[in-house]
């Protein structure tokens, strides 16, 4: 029920970096093999599922930075695993770690279904995986969603990734519990992404397990502070 709340809190040592925004794009989600004996297995099913979004025939993927997000991991004594070291074994590809809660910079270009094949071999637990160009990052903060939400240090700034675009998805702003005593607000969807807003209040971040319901598909949250902290990776010199 609340598959996009650990996300959340383990961004919450972000509150207060202090980065300039520079803008998120197309996520896609796998689910890979479920038999965590077998990690061939598992990167065998991440090859079969990029296999679903790969371009057309006649079509060349182009190269470029991207960043991925796992879903619900190091919460709770489950999928525990210490993301600074996956990042070092991804050196390779001059991979970024972000915080606690599963988030990668990778910074030197290389193909989806590679990223993938390595991240289900390294990773000692099924998970879902969902991962966007770095450029999109840029541009989604270059629209200033939260530009008529005053700084409070008792709000926090938050951006939710659909596993993929919703068939359908509720009118919005939406106010939770009510418009006038809210303590979670949706602010706006730009294609799989949901902007918004919560008060300092367990009541209030429990309102983001509701997120699978509301939009119909898996949902990851982060803290705009992570968000803009990818984007300042992405800005490093490489």
């Amino acid at each position: 029920m609340f598959a996009g709340l650990p996300d959340l809190l383990l961004d919450a040592r972000l509150d207060r970096v202090h980065v300039r925004p520079h803008g998120l794009q197309h996520f896609q989600i796998i689910v890979v093999a479920n038999n965590r004996s077998r990690p061939r297995a598992r990167e065998l099913a991440a090859a079969k599922a990029d296999r679903l979004g790969r371009p057309r025939e006649g079509c060349q993927e182009k190269l470029v930075a991207l960043v991925v997000l796992l879903r619900g991991v190091n919460v709770g004594g489950c999928r525990t695993f210490r993301p600074s070291t996956l990042a070092e074994q991804l050196k390779h590809l001059d991979a970024i770690n972000i915080g606690a809660a599963g988030t990668f910079v990778i910074r030197r270009p290389v193909a989806r279904a590679q990223l993938r094949a390595e991240l289900a071999r390294r990773l000692p637990f099924d998970t879902e995986i969902m991962i966007c160009e770095g450029r999109e990052i840029v541009r989604l903060m270059s629209h200033n969603h939260f530009a008529d939400q005053p700084a409070r240090p008792d709000v926090v700034r938050f951006v939710s990734v659909l596993s993929r675009r919703p068939r359908s998805a509720p009118s919005m702003p939406m106010f939770f519990p009510s418009s006038d005593k809210w303590l979670l607000k949706i602010l706006a969807r730009d294609d799989r992404f949901v902007f918004g807003v919560y008060r300092r209040q367990m009541k209030a971040i429990s309102y983001l397990g509701a997120f699978d319901r509301i939009f119909g598909v898996p949902v990851t949250t982060r803290n705009w502070n992570t968000i803009t902290a990818i984007a300042t990776a992405l800005a490093r010199p490489v």
